[in-house]
């Protein structure tokens, strides 16, 4: 019996060391996207949290595998708030579009405090070799292969003209939506955001097969979401 709870002790244990974890990589997504993730140091992360250096040495052993953590962090609440809810609708343009606004609404929500993570670190390593720039851009470049599948299986429905080269459209979508998250961060432009929508439906017009037009003609094809700035944590 004393076996048994000992085994009880250590997984309470370990739910606990877990659940403080991503307490601390909630908190150091936040910082990083704000501070840039070269500035999140154990000890500004020990000052935020009022934690002891070493309590936070026991979760992460380095500045980089603290980075490294962070950056699987925002991926995680990157997909819960905008691949999950875009992934329910049906696929081809339905999804393809709902990818598009979910992300122009996160973008708008500002999610993170500094902004889009995402483009904060990918600005700040770009050109910095590394496992840190390497996660970033390999996550980076999923996201636009996974807007491309999705125009690929729209072209394979027969929603999208077959001489449409799904590789550039992908790069034309991703580049409006980017730089309405450019244009919101640095001149809190949300004109940017209708902006984009609107580059959004011309090029799919262009590339949709008729059946399709009437719909790509409504405002409504890309759903608006209120977008509301969050205040930081």
């Amino acid at each position: 019996m004393k076996a048994i709870a000992d085994i009880r002790k250590q997984k309470d244990k370990a739910a606990k060391g877990e659940k403080t974890r991503q307490e601390i990589l909630e908190a150091a997504v936040h910082i990083a996207s704000a501070e840039g993730l070269e500035g999140l140091t154990i000890g500004r992360l020990a000052d935020e949290l009022h934690l002891s250096k070493s309590g936070l040495f026991g979760h992460f052993g380095s500045k980089e595998e603290l980075q490294l953590a962070v950056i699987g962090k925002a991926r995680e609440i990157f997909v819960r708030e905008v691949v999950d809810p875009a992934f329910q609708g049906e696929r081809g343009i339905v999804r393809l579009l709902a990818m598009l606004e979910e992300w122009l609404a996160y973008v708008g929500r500002s999610v993170f405090r500094g902004g889009c993570f995402f483009m904060a670190s990918a600005i700040e390593f770009d050109s910095r070799p590394g496992q840190v720039r390497d996660l970033i851009a390999d996550l980076s470049r999923s996201w636009l292969e996974t807007i491309e599948n999705e125009a690929r299986h729209a072209q394979i429905l027969g929603q999208l003209d077959t001489r449409t080269d799904t590789g550039q459209l992908a790069f034309e979508l991703h580049a409006l939506v980017q730089e309405a998250n450019w244009s919101y961060n640095l001149f809190q432009n949300r004109q940017a955001f209708d902006q984009a929508r609107t580059g959004i439906l011309d090029r799919l017009r262009q590339a949709t097969t008729p059946g399709l037009l009437r719909l790509l003609g409504k405002k409504s094809a890309v759903k608006k979401k209120p977008a509301k700035r969050k205040e930081p944590k």
